[in-house]
């Protein structure tokens, strides 16, 4: 199981492992990692964990989130990394995190109005369409759960279909709303992840918002993130 490795100056002060869904940090001790220094905020960052990868997410603390030395608002973790908060360290423990962002689905879903923005998606679209024949194919042959689908309802790339080939998948707009749809045996999960604001405008599914637990996704369910309305489908 991945863990986090609390320190300060090479002093480790706890090691707190990532068996739940969010796990604060922050100067208050209501915090799941509570960190007593001025330099911390109250509530300063969370750690998303979907299956075997985690990521940190600053919660617009006074003095930022700092990844290996760089300020960093969200971002994936991996095994090794070093999460700076004020004076402290954690240390990302996980030999089964994925080794490279570039091995997570880059399938962000834009608002209507950016052209560049909605070129780059519809290649994602694309590339995920073309994924669907052999993936179906592999489902098929090995008795795994039906493919889930996403069909864009609205904006720039509407009537694109996405297929969920992969076991994480991002989806929004980075600094507006962002949320992941997992694979797990059980089935498909919606999970937000990021948003604008207070962080309590989560994406709506049915025309209710899911709340901070993750959501199991049903056929023909309404998603609404970022402004984009998508029908999830398994088949």
């Amino acid at each position: 199981m991945s863990k986090l490795v609390l320190s300060m100056n090479g002093a480790v002060q706890g090691e707190y492992e990532l068996n739940q869904e969010r796990l604060s940090i922050g100067r208050k001790p209501d915090n799941d990692i509570p960190i007593d220094n001025l330099a911390v905020s109250g509530k300063h960052a969370v750690v998303i964990t979907i299956l075997d990868d985690s990521f940190l997410e600053d919660l617009g603390s006074t003095n930022g989130s700092y990844l290996n030395g760089k300020l960093v608002k969200k971002h994936v973790l991996k095994d090794g990394d070093i999460i700076s908060i004020g004076k402290h360290e954690l240390k990302y423990v996980n030999e089964l995190a994925t080794e490279d962002e570039d091995d997570f689905e880059k399938t962000m879903i834009i608002t209507p109005g950016s052209a560049s923005a909605a070129v780059k998606t519809a290649k994602a679209a694309e590339k995920a369409v073309r994924a669907v024949t052999s993936a179906t194919a592999t489902a098929a042959s090995g008795g795994r759960m039906p493919l889930g689908r996403l069909m864009v309802l609205n904006g720039p790339i509407a009537g694109k279909e996405l297929a969920l080939t992969k076991a994480l998948i991002t989806l929004g707009v980075p600094e507006v709303q962002v949320a992941v749809i997992s694979r797990r045996p059980q089935g498909y999960f919606l999970t937000h992840i990021d948003s604008d604001g207070d962080g309590k405008r989560y994406p709506v599914v049915n025309g209710e918002p899911i709340g901070a637990k993750a959501y199991q996704l049903k056929g023909n369910d309404l998603i609404e993130l970022a402004g984009i309305k998508m029908e999830f489908s398994s088949a």
